[in-house]
């Protein structure tokens, strides 16, 4: 698809605390289905700006709209501040394209796949927006850490250092630890989440949980599709191979099509 074909508009909502930016990638035709964009930042950090080629680049390959979510940051707007801002965002999303016909994904990036998890979460059990499908690439999903013991070599160690800095932001409250849509690892209620698509670099800090979660999803009966890639994790965004990964998973299962928009 022709990037010219794609129209790019900035919206604002109003969100769980504050007011939230939204970015809307929308390509030429009709509307069957659209993605909710999550970026990453550690909970911390992260933008519409840096988000733009991975979301404009999905928009093209996958053929439908994609909206680019600037969700709370931590510290000042802890959980559950991010993916309530995204719950809003999906319902903007169907309210101003399809109505409740409109089938919805969600992709997260590193921090923004947590939340997408979250999002996912919060509307299974609210029975809300109808997300269809769910991709998380190079996700951050346990706050405890479990999986840091793989952290051998200096550059792993300062990884999980950012890691648990991010996380002490966005959960102040060590109870909120244990909260199941903020420990997706620990969480025992994952059956009637939608089809995932799970996509994880080298490093083994966040390789190491997305593999659990994805096997977790599966034994819950799950539809998991997984890819393991040779980059670094913060490359995946816009990672050529990743990218035809998304776009071709969200073509699949929001529009029923195999092929190339």
């Amino acid at each position: 698809m022709d990037s010219r074909s794609l129209t790019v508009t900035d919206h604002r909502i109003d969100g769980h605390a504050r007011p939230v930016e939204l970015r809307l990638y929308r390509p030429a035709g009709p509307v069957r289905a659209a993605v909710l964009y999550l970026h990453g930042g550690g909970f911390t950090g992260g933008s519409l700006d840096e988000a733009d080629g991975g979301a404009r680049a999905l928009a093209l390959g996958a053929g439908v709209p994609v909206l680019s979510v600037a969700y709370s940051l931590a510290p000042h707007h802890p959980f559950p501040a991010a993916p309530h801002d995204a719950l809003g965002a999906a319902g903007w999303l169907k309210s101003s394209l399809g109505g409740k016909a409109l089938r919805l994904g969600v992709a997260g990036v590193e921090a923004g796949g947590h939340v997408a998890v979250s999002v996912t979460m919060i509307a299974r059990d609210q029975g809300c927006t109808g997300i269809a499908a769910q991709a998380l690439l190079g996700p951050l999903l346990d706050p405890s850490l479990t999986c840091a013991n793989a952290a051998r070599d200096a550059a792993a160690v300062r990884n999980v250092a950012r890691c648990a800095e991010g996380y002490r932001a966005y959960l102040p409250d060590p109870s909120l630890r244990l909260h199941p849509y903020a420990a997706p690892l620990d969480c025992r209620r994952l059956a009637g989440l939608p089809p995932a698509l799970v996509i994880t670099g080298i490093d083994p800090l966040t390789r190491d949980e997305a593999e659990r979660y994805a096997s977790a999803l599966s034994c819950a009966g799950i539809t998991v599709e997984r890819l393991g890639l040779d980059v670094p994790a913060p490359s995946l965004p816009t990672h050529g191979p990743a990218l035809d990964a998304l776009a071709a998973f969200f073509r699949r299962h929001l529009t029923g099509s195999k092929q190339r928009a």
